[in-house]
């Protein structure tokens, strides 16, 4: 027990789900499949719906609409107690006046379990989340980071094949933060719990996640997996809100990527007409030697407004012909820092065939 829960974690089925609080709609038809065991992450500014959406799934909030199906069976009416969705709560929701243990106990008592088996469990959750012999303890006397896994134990002590989490890590500081990151992903790794996670920290859902559904105005803007998220948006919200880019206009005609009077290699295939917003990562920018295009890379015309050292990296700010700002990022190699360009210098600015990215203009 508490050592593996992959082989029962289930899948979860949503789909058409509306929310209306009074006139004001905050999920429009939306749906998503989560895969038994996977770790996704509802990422999103405030306001999205991300976490409407979690409390819809663990009951709290009734849908106006829609299904949600947990390993087949409908559950979209079903009260939260009978869901077995273990919960992390933003503020953990602790009990001040219950002890690590009895805190971490309450679920299992809640369902009648022995004492001498919510005994073995509870001291079997304490040493999963690294608490052994703090059961004793009182909440009060925790510090943030051991709140948060009082937190977690509570939320797995009675092995449910599904967990929800809202922003657990909110209220720790930097550090912290991105140690229980990878302790919550080592964790889910080996216990294999069907893992829904809402953040709006978008470092946070790439380190984290399996898949990453991006959320805007109570929609999915897109779901997928990390990687292909940052290398290949689909929207201009996902390129914005996920990672920093360059946004270049240009031009389709008949299957081919005008800029200015540029014609573009792009590997992927072009749109065969309209305007449309190339996506350009700052470290997928580069200098090049000249202006003239070479192989399949894109050269484009800039001057050099500024070039900021920040350590192990620099940035650049130039301008494009059309006047359009554009940011550079590159590590401070010694090859690189030897060529480094002046303000004022103009510069050709290099983009790969294979890193141009093609998103609507609006």
């Amino acid at each position: 027990m508490l050592l593996s829960l992959a082989q029962s974690a289930l899948p979860i089925g949503i789909s058409g789900i509306e929310k209306r609080f009074g006139g004001l709609s905050v999920l429009h038809d939306l749906g998503l499949d989560v895969a038994a065991g996977e770790f996704l992450t509802l990422l999103g500014p405030s306001g999205s719906g991300k976490t409407t959406l979690l409390m819809i799934l663990a009951g709290f909030v009734r849908a106006n609409a829609g299904s949600i199906k947990v390993g087949g069976d409908e559950i979209i009416t079903m009260p939260p107690h009978r869901r077995n969705i273990g919960m992390v709560f933003q503020n953990y929701a602790l009990f001040p006046h219950m002890n690590v243990f009895h805190n971490i106990a309450f679920p299992l008592k809640q369902r009648r379990v022995s004492a001498a088996e919510t005994a073995e469990r509870v001291e079997r959750a304490l040493d999963l989340v690294q608490l052994k012999g703090l059961g004793e303890r009182r909440v009060d006397q925790l510090s943030g980071g051991q709140r948060q896994r009082v937190a977690l134990a509570r939320a797995i002590v009675f092995e449910p094949r599904i967990v929800l989490m809202d922003e657990p890590l909110s209220a720790l500081d930097k550090s912290l933060r991105e140690h229980m990151q990878i302790e919550l992903r080592n964790l889910h790794r080996r216990l294999g719990m069907t893992t829904v996670y809402v953040t709006h920290d978008q470092r946070e859902a790439i380190t984290m996640s399996d898949r990453i559904a991006v959320m805007n105005a109570g929609r999915i803007e897109q779901i997928d997996q990390p990687e292909a998220l940052y290398a290949r948006p689909k929207t201009k919200f996902v390129a914005g809100f996920i990672g920093e880019s360059n946004f270049i206009p240009v031009e389709c005609r008949n299957g081919s990527v005008w800029y200015e009077d540029r014609k573009l290699r792009m590997s992927d295939a072009a749109p065969s007409t309209g305007r449309h917003l190339m996506v350009v990562r700052p470290e997928k920018l580069r200098l090049v030697a000249g202006p003239e295009q070479a192989g399949d890379v894109n050269a484009l015309p800039a001057t050099v407004g500024d070039v900021i050292y920040q350590g192990d990296s620099f940035v650049c700010y130039a301008t494009l012909k059309d006047g359009r700002q554009v940011t550079l990022r590159d590590y401070c190699r010694s090859d690189v820092l030897a060529r480094l360009p002046a303000p004022g210098e103009p510069i050709t600015l290099g983009i790969d065939a294979q890193d141009v990215v093609l998103v609507a203009d609006q």
